[in-house]
């Protein structure tokens, strides 16, 4: 394998794993949590409880999305508030994701792959790229 090929199946890696992540995140808050348990988190932090659902959302189309390869950059920098906001939601649980409440650690390093993703593009078998291609010509 070239080096560019290398770095384009890395960043289709990197970026399938940050759109399964997320997706996996959203349902926790569907299916687990409930969204109106989610909200009534979201609320004793001050926050207002629709933004649980918002979060779902964003999370699982966006998670989609990343998956699919559709639309890498935008949505990868649409994603990190969702991730900053998580940040400051467990910031004052410590560094250690594991530690009671959960850390910081995590979604600070998601924010930071998230823009990593958006620098990088979709990488290889990405419907963005599926875009771009042109039709082989005919004879």
């Amino acid at each position: 394998m070239t080096n560019d090929q290398l770095t384009a199946n890395g960043t289709a890696l990197l970026r399938v794993t940050l759109g399964v992540a997320a997706i996996s995140h959203g349902l926790l808050k569907v299916f687990v949590f409930t969204l109106p348990g989610a909200a009534a988190f979201f609320e004793s932090l001050g926050l207002p409880g629709f933004l649980a659902y918002v979060t779902a959302l964003v999370e699982i189309i966006g998670g989609l999305a990343l998956a699919a390869g559709f639309q890498t950059r935008l949505v990868s920098l649409a994603m990190i508030p969702i991730l900053l906001g998580a940040f400051w939601a467990h910031s004052g649980n410590g560094w250690v994701f594991s530690n009671a409440g959960g850390g910081w650690e995590y979604p600070l390093f998601w924010a930071f792959t998230l823009a990593a993703q958006a620098m990088l593009g979709s990488g290889a078998y990405a419907i963005d790229d599926m875009q771009t291609r042109t039709a082989p010509a005919k004879a």
